[in-house]
């Protein structure tokens, strides 16, 4: 099917034919149609299935057809809200390309920067605004956004909302809108609380499912590394002495764990640069537009971070550490083999935790992912689970001796000195019997030295390992 086959308006069409489009994805194929008959819809789609001109097309295309046509402050007529700064610029991006030939207009809000010229393009007025929860509901608060004329309202990725925190925020901005209204809900994932948040705004939905979070593209090749966390940077350097790898994004756990692989790679003399949520807006902007321009080869990113990078040509996505949520892996690796190129995936697994990681996605995907051995830093690791030491074993193998000891007090002298004390406080005693009972007592205050050398140390080995793993990650 052509989009000329969507009914579009003129406008639109000329645009869409201005960006390349020809064909349509399969969300846009099915989602559009409903959406033009101002339907609810309930979408289940990942990210790079197209899902952003699945409803900015239609949005456009009914505001620009509605005799209702009302400027000014409190003439928003459709709410987008997306869980991160860089996914609504890009929703931005894409209103502006579709909207060209059109006269509707729009503005994009999010938190991190000064709220100065957002508030000034709302007193200007707009039709369409594309906001991140937290933000809009400040502005709100402050008068700046109405939504009383609001006619359409979109859920982008409601459950990354979700895992963000913004459920609540999201809940409160809904109910300031108006009942009447058409609601238009996408989702990678519908966990119960999504699940419950969708019954509760839509209105008798079409459904739509494509390309569940479950399935990874065919044109992504992927591959896992087995490498001790020690080794894990060196491998990094080692793969990028392919040339081959002409850009790369690479996935860590933590912000911290982003920044030191930056560090790393710029002594090698490898030109990368992070992006999270401690960098400032312009930061983050800037860093994207190296990296989408080439200048720089690598960039670095958390989840959330990187939640609406879209990259045209993403050759290779890594994953320094996998997630531990498996959908999660199926969102990082989209990232390349977008629009039906290719692209490759590395992941690199410790073979202890993260093997059970690596498992549990292999069971969400529906197949093994190949392992490649010959690398200088490869980690032998059996095809069974690998047996985890716990730290806390070695205390609790000692546990049935102090047992032992406490069943023999009763054999000696009628004194029952504190439970917690050790054996040799049970010696002191019998040697000052003749005398005095009190003198037991006195050994009991001394008798409190062994009790800090005793299981406690156990504890705080166990509480320096954490402090070290915090600090690695």
């Amino acid at each position: 099917m052509s989009f000329e086959k969507l009914n579009l308006i003129e406008p639109i069409s000329r645009a869409l034919k201005a960006e390349g489009y020809t064909k349509p994805t399969p969300i846009q194929e099915q989602a559009i149609p409903f959406l033009l008959q101002r339907h609810d819809l309930l979408g289940t789609a990942q990210t790079g299935t197209g899902k952003t001109a699945a409803f900015a097309i239609p949005i456009l295309q009914l505001l620009h057809q509605d005799e209702l046509y009302v400027k000014g402050p409190q003439g928003i007529k459709a709410l987008i809200l997306t869980p991160t700064r860089e996914l609504a610029i890009q929703i931005g991006d894409s209103f502006k390309a579709y909207g060209r030939n059109l006269k509707l207009t729009h503005t994009v809000i999010f938190g991190g920067v000064a709220q100065h010229s957002q508030t000034q393009a709302l007193r200007a007025g707009v039709d369409i605004l594309i906001a991140t929860p937290g933000r809009l509901l400040d502005l709100m608060n402050q008068r700046f956004v109405k939504l009383e004329q609001l006619k359409m309202l979109v859920l982008d990725e409601a459950d990354r909302m979700l895992d963000m925190g913004f459920i609540h925020d999201v809940k409160k901005i809904i109910a300031k809108v108006p009942a009447k209204r058409q609601t238009i809900f996408f989702s990678a994932t519908m966990p119960n609380e999504i699940t419950s948040l969708a019954n509760s705004i839509l209105t008798n939905p079409k459904r739509v499912e494509v390309a569940p979070v479950s399935s990874t593209a065919a044109t992504i090749q992927q591959f896992v590394y087995f490498v001790s966390k020690n080794d894990k940077r060196k491998l990094l350097r080692h793969l990028l002495d392919d040339k081959a790898i002409r850009s790369v994004l690479v996935f860590t756990r933590t912000k911290h764990g982003a920044d030191r692989v930056v560090k790393d790679l710029a002594k090698t003399g490898v030109r990368a640069e992070a992006i999270h949520g401690n960098k400032s807006q312009n930061q983050r902007q800037r860093a994207l537009g190296n990296f989408k321009s080439g200048q720089t080869r690598v960039m670095v990113a958390t989840d959330i971070a990187a939640r609406g990078i879209d990259i045209d040509e993403l050759s290779h996505v890594i994953n320094f550490e996998l997630p531990n949520v498996p959908e999660t892996y199926v969102h990082r690796i989209g990232r390349t083999g977008r629009a039906g190129a290719s692209g490759v995936s590395i992941s690199f697994c410790d073979g202890e935790e993260e093997k059970e990681y690596l498992q549990d996605i292999q069971q969400l995907i529906g197949k093994n992912i190949p392992a490649v051995t010959d690398h200088p830093f490869a980690l032998t690791v059996s095809n069974d689970r690998p047996e985890m030491k716990n730290p806390r074993v070695p205390s609790e193998q000692r546990k049935p001796k102090q047992n032992r000891f406490k069943k023999k007090k009763p054999q000696g002298t009628a004194q029952q000195p504190n439970a917690q004390h050790s054996q040799g406080q049970q010696k002191k005693p019998v040697q000052h019997n003749q005398g005095q009972q009190k003198k037991p007592a006195q050994h009991n205050t001394k008798s409190h030295a062994p009790k800090k050398s005793h299981a406690p140390k156990d504890n705080q080995g166990i509480s320096w390992g954490s402090e070290r793993w915090e600090n690695n990650y």
